[in-house]
């Protein structure tokens, strides 16, 4: 006796009889399922639009770097020339060295690489402690501190330039290093964002399950909340490091031309009278490509991080 031919009763039938329940028919609570929400089950493909219209934004995001690789590609005279040259031009090779030397970029990045490293793992790591404390620890004062946090991101950066330099060169770390990763060493919005995410992501009952075997807050936050929150304090590690990468105000005011950043390195490029636009755009060039290698070894866990904690249920 074959399964087809075993008799099956239905949700309609009625006591004592009994119907064949066709092949490929969902199971009954797959039929509930499917009754309040018709869409389940079903796979969505992208139509031929979908893909148009993402084609196009693609095109607007790459335009700039690949106008920036154009222009440092070509000499001066053309880049200037209208229309403006939209093909590569022999001069790459010889645009990059040229602005690699002039601008000294080879201690400007490990600057940069310095900075952005540990200013992008101390913002992760407080604030993922402080999330976790805001989320899920009860103790006095914690929505008055977390508005008080909140409340920082209001102020803008610039009033507190003049108390910052001037701590700064108290402590002896005018145009050193330390002046730069100090002072955001943790961020409001980092904190803001972990506690949300950790809000949602951490149940309540995994707390308290760890405390009833007797481990403590720090035990905690290693075992328990540092594995559920790998996705966004990937996606935090990202956005700092770009952030604080691209920074220019701040350590061009505390830094000087013999230990800067890229950002501040490549100020001298156009130092000149008549400023070199290939030579501007090939050093433009080399400090983006430190960027591109980070998305393309971490793009995956970025995404992944960024779609896990938008996909809720």
């Amino acid at each position: 006796m074959t399964t087809d031919s075993i008799p099956v009763r239905t949700a309609d039938a009625r006591p004592g009889t009994t119907d064949k329940a066709p092949k490929g028919t969902p199971s009954g609570a797959r039929r509930r399922r499917l009754f309040r929400n018709p869409g389940a089950g079903r796979q969505h493909h992208a139509g031929p639009v979908a893909y148009i219209l993402l084609g196009i934004a693609a095109l607007f995001s790459l335009f700039p770097l690949y106008w920036t690789m154009v222009a440092a590609s070509t000499d001066n005279t053309r880049v200037t020339q209208t229309p403006p040259p939209f093909l590569p031009g022999p001069h790459l090779l010889e645009n990059l060295g040229k602005a690699w030397q002039d601008a000294a970029l080879g201690k400007a990045m490990l600057n940069s690489l310095i900075v952005a490293g540990l200013i992008a793992l101390s913002t992760v790591l407080f604030a993922t402690l402080a999330g976790f404390a805001f989320a899920k620890l009860r103790f006095k004062g914690r929505n008055i501190l977390l508005m008080l946090v909140i409340g920082t991101m209001m102020v803008p950066p610039q009033l507190g330039v003049v108390p910052l330099f001037m701590m700064m060169t108290e402590l002896g770390w005018g145009q050193k290093l330390p002046a730069v990763i100090f002072p955001t060493l943790v961020s409001a919005v980092g904190v803001f964002f972990m506690r949300q995410y950790l809000t949602e992501a951490l149940p309540d009952e995994l707390v308290e399950a760890g405390r009833v075997d007797g481990a403590h807050s720090l035990r905690i936050f290693w075992s328990i909340v540092l594995p559920i929150a790998r996705p966004p304090m990937a996606v935090l590690f990202m956005i700092t490091f770009v952030h604080a990468w691209n920074d220019f105000f701040w350590p061009f005011i505390v830094l000087d031309m013999t230990n800067p950043t890229v950002p501040v390195a490549l100020t001298q490029l156009s130092a000149g009278y008549v400023r070199d636009q290939s030579l501007i755009m090939a050093g433009a060039l080399l400090g983006t490509l430190p960027l591109l290698a980070l998305f393309i070894v971490f793009g995956r866990q970025i995404v992944g991080g960024i779609m896990q904690g938008a996909v809720k249920g």
